[in-house]
């Protein structure tokens, strides 16, 4: 397999993995990291980006949520868009570091979004959030955790 092969679908299923669609960007590095056939530091740049990516996307969606919410193709319902805004009104921006969960993270993401968080504080935010999680699977395949 070329390498821009494993790069790029590395950071497909990443960025898809930041959506509501169903992927496991962590199994997919696991795998990768524990062939040691490519170069783990980029498998964990390249993993991280693309998450982030489809977090900075769905910041992206929250931000036009009210024109789009009506939209058949929207991925969140009024109800979890209502959920999300009422967590993340709660426990504020610092309710980021919950990016990388499954289940609430990606609504988190939005819900910043709608809420208009500054940018650069959500970049920092999710990026601690996502690329720490990256590293927790790093450490548990090389048997570190």
């Amino acid at each position: 397999m070329t390498d821009l092969a494993v790069y790029g679908g590395l950071f497909l299923s990443a960025f898809v993995a930041a959506s509501l669609l169903p992927a496991q960007s962590e199994l997919v590095l696991a795998g990768l990291l524990a062939s040691q056939e490519w170069s783990a530091f980029w498998l964990l740049f390249v993993v991280s980006f693309g998450n982030i990516l489809g977090a900075l996307f769905n910041y992206a969606l929250g931000r036009g949520a009210n024109a789009l919410q009506h939209k058949r193709w929207f991925p969140f319902s009024g109800d979890t868009l209502a959920r999300a805004e009422g967590w993340y009104r709660r426990y504020g921006r610092y309710s980021l570091l919950l990016s990388w969960a499954p289940l609430v993270g990606d609504p988190l993401t939005l819900a910043a979004g709608v809420l208009r968080e500054n940018i650069w504080i959500f970049l920092a935010l999710v990026t601690l959030a996502k690329t720490g999680r990256y590293l927790v699977v790093a450490g548990l395949v090389w048997g570190w955790l």
